[in-house]
């Protein structure tokens, strides 16, 4: 592949090492199936080398001064600008999605380096009022030490930029380790290391084992914070195996969102919500709708207009002009899919558009929309990951929030509505960490990102997500009278 950024050799402490075994993970284009590349396969030998060059990283970086932090972090944002077309491509071909998402979400990642680049500057104090005359208190932030972040398949270049962002700017080394579907978008940030120049260890990325790598850095002590994106099943285990050694955890879970279209919405405006919310990413987004909530005035009118745009949506390979719908991620992905709407029709849903494996073959499935679908079917309770809109029907405003919060989730949520005092009401009786009203997109790297319940610990974006790789120490000075 004739692409700067593509690298088949694992970054670690500045340089690039490649599987002297010849244990490699090969790397698919999910749209073609064709075998783009292959990865090393490394554990725990490997993983510890990192941590170990991160530790050694981590007593320069954090001597660096904020603005010296802030300046590495703002030329990584220039240099994902500038090679934002290279680093999409790149994008696409590992995980499917089309070309001008996958340009966005390299636009999006960027966004993230720039933000927090400027928050290093504002990591604050503070002086506290002294209950004795001859003592004074003082509050410092201080960076929590090498952080070892996991994340998943479907946004490879935003999860990372998100976690290293923070990371960096707070004054911590990073080991990153990518899903073995993409990760040609995460070693493309070895590439920007090397090209901005950031010191050796302070950004390190490992392919390989995901349970060696996590039982590595969890056992470490040179590792003091882990941040993860995933499931929630294996978010559970991370995190409790992490708390044996007392380490700081991150844990951006699992999702159930729902989206509610009262009867008083703009209903253009909710159809379109509806459209980008659930089929971004060909539905494979733990923040898009899984649970769409229609009043049973407009229900009708709504299934009936939705149903025509989620029709008329382009599918086929990303990289070709106006594809608007890409591939699964694997064959498992499209199982899943089949399953929930297997069950559905089982129970009395409807098909009302798609519903197949669309005729392109391979992990290609079509836009799908379910009318008629109950709490009785898997699809309400189970994160599809897919693109499979479920419609159900309310009465009221209390039925609707009822129904939203009936989950073990608590990520994002979505309503739509013009009366101002609903609005309220509902964003405050939503039990999410995140509510978007009369909007389908949620995520900004200004604003905390993260849930309540299940759906996880800590908050990423916003001056929020420097929280949680930042320790609070208290100073007593005495003696002063």
């Amino acid at each position: 592949m004739e692409n700067a950024f593509f690298r088949q050799d694992c970054f670690i402490n500045g340089a690039w090492i490649g599987a002297s075994g010849g244990d490699t993970i090969a790397v698919n284009n999910p749209a073609t199936g064709e075998i783009i590349g292959a990865v090393p396969r490394f554990g725990r030998l490997e993983t510890a080398q990192a941590v170990d060059a991160a530790s050694t990283a981590f007593p320069l970086w954090r001597a660096k001064t904020a603005d010296e932090r802030s300046e590495y972090c703002g030329k990584v944002y220039q240099a994902l600008m500038d090679h934002q077309a290279k680093l999409g491509e790149l994008l696409t071909m590992e995980m499917g999605k089309p070309l001008a998402e996958a340009r966005g979400e390299v636009a999006y990642a960027a966004q993230f380096f720039k933000w927090f680049g400027e928050e290093a500057r504002r990591i604050y104090g503070d002086v506290i009022p002294s209950p004795w005359a001859d003592k004074r208190i003082i509050v410092t932030k201080e960076p929590v030490g090498v952080v070892a972040s996991i994340t998943p398949w479907n946004f490879p270049t935003a999860m990372i930029a998100r976690k290293t962002a923070a990371a960096l700017a707070a004054g911590c080394p990073i080991i990153c380790k990518p899903a073995s579907q993409t990760p040609f978008s995460a070693l493309a940030f070895g590439v920007i290391a090397e090209m901005v120049g950031l010191p050796k260890g302070v950004l390190n990325v490992v392919t390989g084992s995901a349970q060696e790598f996590a039982d590595e850095v969890c056992k470490n002590p040179a590792v003091r914070k882990i941040t993860f994106t995933g499931s929630t099943p294996v978010g559970k285990m991370l995190a409790a195996n992490a708390a044996k050694y007392m380490k700081r955890v991150s844990m951006e879970l699992g999702g159930n969102a729902p989206f509610i279209v009262f009867d008083d919405a703009d209903l253009d405006r909710a159809v379109d919500g509806a459209i980008i919310c659930k089929y971004r990413n060909s539905g494979q987004t733990c923040v898009c709708a899984n649970r769409i909530l229609v009043q049973s005035g407009i229900y009708d009118e709504f299934a009936e207009r939705f149903a025509a745009k989620v029709a008329a949506l382009k599918v086929g390979n990303g990289l070709e002009g106006g594809v608007e719908q890409g591939p699964l991620i694997d064959e498992a992905g499209v199982a899943k899919v089949e399953e929930h709407i297997g069950d559905a029709t089982a129970k009395g849903a409807q098909i009302i558009t798609g519903g197949k494996r669309h005729e392109k073959g391979g992990s290609f499935f079509e836009p799908t929309v379910l009318r008629d679908v109950t709490a009785a079917m898997k699809i309400s309770s189970d994160e599809t990951f897919g693109p499979v809109a479920p419609l159900f029907k309310f009465d009221t405003e209390e039925e609707a929030i009822r129904m939203a919060n009936d989950t073990e989730y608590g990520l994002a949520s979505y309503f739509y509505t013009k009366d101002l005092a609903r609005a309220w009401r509902v964003m405050e009786a939503l039990e999410y960490g995140m509510v978007a009203l009369n909007e389908g997109i949620i995520s900004t790297p200004v604003a905390p990102f993260g849930g309540v319940k299940e759906s996880g610990l800590g908050r990423e974006g916003s001056k929020y997500g420097l929280d949680d790789y930042i320790n609070i120490k208290y100073g007593l000075f005495g003696g002063l009278e």
